[in-house]
């Protein structure tokens, strides 16, 4: 494969895959809408870095948007898909499901209609682990899925199941990959690695959603980036977990980002949310066998890394809404 169709490559996730497939050398196609789900400052930022790459191209496009996809595929027939763009947030959604819908499982239909229709062999979809609820841990792929607990989990089910009608019907080679509680370096503001770091500098009080006891899988988003680009060897259809392996305490993030700044947090604890999850913890057993993956960094060394960047690009950061 030479060219690779990124779309979401503003994200946080997005403009990662694409600085790693840019250094092997690879053609990368960009897509993303730049909404402002978040402050764009970020999105731009990260842009900005992509676009310094010669086999870089950006399109500023809407995944809704068929005849503007049509019109991209057509100029660069893509060899692989990797679908990164998505209205992403459990909490959000609640308060807009009809976005999430018709952007993760719309947006989803019109790049899986265009890689049949262009011959397209390869695609990658985003999906979470947040689709696990009330399943009991480690998750396993095999588990069923069938209960999401909020508009987010439940358009990216619809994604995932539009996605192996289209390997069962027209043959497209899908891997849809679970991420778990993606995390680093300009990362999103809306999770807690960002802000509880940006608050803690600041001298703010941290939102503490419930006691700080929830679990999460937390996975530093190069990892994540490296799982993702190794599948997009030929797989056939399957459903890939990409996770830390290791679930931790929310307050032991804040301690250890406490570390790391050198300043303690003021926690503001607030009621737990219906739609969030109390635990995740990913079984990574398939991604070690079909892609040869596992989890590099440690969530002490990525914590380090992401307050590091933090400090050194404080000037503009400070800046950020959340």
């Amino acid at each position: 494969m030479e060219r690779i169709l990124v779309t979401g490559v503003a994200g946080f996730i997005g403009s990662k895959v694409s600085e790693m497939l840019l250094e092997d050398e690879y053609d990368v196609i960009g897509i993303d809408n730049l909404n402002d789900y978040y402050d764009t400052r970020l999105k731009l930022w990260r842009l900005d870095n992509l676009k310094k790459n010669n086999n870089f191209k950006f399109y500023q496009v809407n995944i809704e948007n068929y005849d503007d996809l049509n019109a991209i595929f057509k100029e660069h027939s893509p060899e692989a898909v990797i679908n990164l763009a998505a209205r992403a947030g459990v909490r959000y959604s609640l308060e807009n499901p009809f976005i999430y819908l018709s952007t993760n499982a719309g947006g989803t239909l019109n790049l899986l209609e265009l890689c049949k229709e262009y011959n397209v062999p390869k695609f990658i979809l985003a999906s979470t682990s947040s689709l696990y609820a009330g399943q009991k841990m480690p998750f396993k792929e095999k588990l069923p899925v069938n209960t999401p607990i909020s508009p987010y989990a439940a358009s990216k089910k619809s994604a995932e199941a539009m996605a192996y009608t289209y390997h069962y019907l027209y043959g497209v080679d899908v891997t849809i990959l679970r991420y778990f509680t993606v995390y680093g370096p300009a990362g999103r503001p809306d999770m807690s690695p960002f802000r509880f770091i940006k608050w803690i500098m600041e001298g703010s009080p941290l939102e503490v959603f419930g006691d700080g006891s929830q679990q999460r899988d937390f996975t530093y988003v190069d990892d994540i980036a490296k799982g993702t680009i190794k599948a997009l060897r030929p797989l056939g259809y399957e459903i890939i977990n990409l996770g830390g392996n290791k679930p931790y305490r929310l307050n032991e993030s804040i301690r250890l980002m406490e570390k790391y700044t050198g300043r303690k947090a003021k926690c503001n604890y607030k009621e737990f949310q219906k739609a969030d999850m109390k635990a995740t913890r990913a079984d990574i057993g398939k991604a070690r066998k079909l892609l040869g993956w596992q989890p590099q960094v440690s969530l002490e060394e990525g914590i380090k890394r992401t307050v590091g960047w933090t400090i050194d690009n404080w000037d503009w950061v400070r800046k950020i809404k959340i």
